[in-house]
């Protein structure tokens, strides 16, 4: 290699005085950082954090099958084809797992708001595929969170990708205005149930005959995405779909709504949850 040129030493200067004096450590890997950045996260493990591959998905909300091939070939999985998915469309960006997992965490938890731009900007080609959108909505934060954690990384990852794709954004349109309890460890019925009356429209939003794009930083069941989207439509919203920086990839079987696979029933063929 030869000797770096004028231009190549100026264009470094900020990086290496970066490294020295502000030295710290890439949040999930714990390499070095080396270069200037708002976040602290290494180049590596932002670009590790891929998008879901678009078969091998709910052709509705977006459960990644895990290797198993939907229903009867129709693409849907078990509670979309049973009518029960609210939402017109939902997508997750990547697994909810690994370094995105980390970078939501880091988001939420630490309080490391620039991720929300980064993030938000990667659902920009998953509000393309989803077709025209007027409005973007995030999902509101439960009022004790949101005063505790001092932001709702919903609405900055909504703000993000209204600002990347030119779309309006109005975080007015829904209000949480019941408080509930963590979803952690419920099955989907209990899930819709927790969410019942959740959300309310604000009389002043003007979204009738709107088709409205939800932004959240997770969907696990939907359970959430369907309470909100409820509201949506009732309130007149045409159609409402649902992004969120990731989507989980795990099943969730309910045993109160949906079928359990007999002994002996051909592997792969579980009813898959959203």
């Amino acid at each position: 290699m030869g000797p770096i040129s004028w231009r190549q030493f100026a264009l470094g200067l900020p990086h290496a005085l970066f490294s020295l004096l502000y030295p710290d450590d890439c949040r999930l890997c714990f390499a070095p950082l080396v270069r200037v950045s708002r976040a602290p996260v290494c180049e590596r493990c932002l670009n590790s954090v891929r998008p879901l591959a678009a078969e091998g998905q709910c052709v509705q909300c977006g459960l990644p099958f895990e290797n198993q091939a939907p229903l009867h070939g129709a693409g849907l999985c078990g509670l979309c084809r049973r009518g029960a998915t609210e939402f017109d469309w939902a997508r997750g960006y990547g697994a909810y797992e690994g370094n995105l997992r980390g970078l939501i965490h880091l988001l939420k938890y630490d309080g490391i708001q620039p991720l929300a731009n980064l993030l938000g900007r990667r659902l920009v080609d998953l509000l393309r595929q989803a077709g025209p959108v007027d409005l973007i909505v995030p999902v509101p934060l439960n009022g004790s969170r949101l005063r505790t954690r001092g932001f709702n990384q919903s609405e900055l990852l909504a703000a993000a990708l209204s600002r990347a794709s030119g779309v309006a954004l109005d975080a007015s349109v829904l209000r949480r205005v019941r408080h509930t309890e963590t979803q952690t460890g419920l099955t989907h019925r209990q899930r819709r149930l927790n969410m019942q009356g959740a959300f309310s429209v604000n009389p002043n939003a003007a979204i009738a005959g709107k088709r409205i794009a939800l932004v959240d930083d997770v969907i696990t069941t939907g359970a959430t995405a369907g309470a909100c989207t409820r509201a949506l439509k009732n309130a007149g919203a045409d159609r409402v779909i649902v992004l969120a920086a990731a989507r989980a990839r795990r099943r969730i079987v309910d045993l109160e709504t949906l079928s359990v696979p007999r002994a002996g029933a051909e592997p792969g063929r579980a009813v898959c949850g959203a």
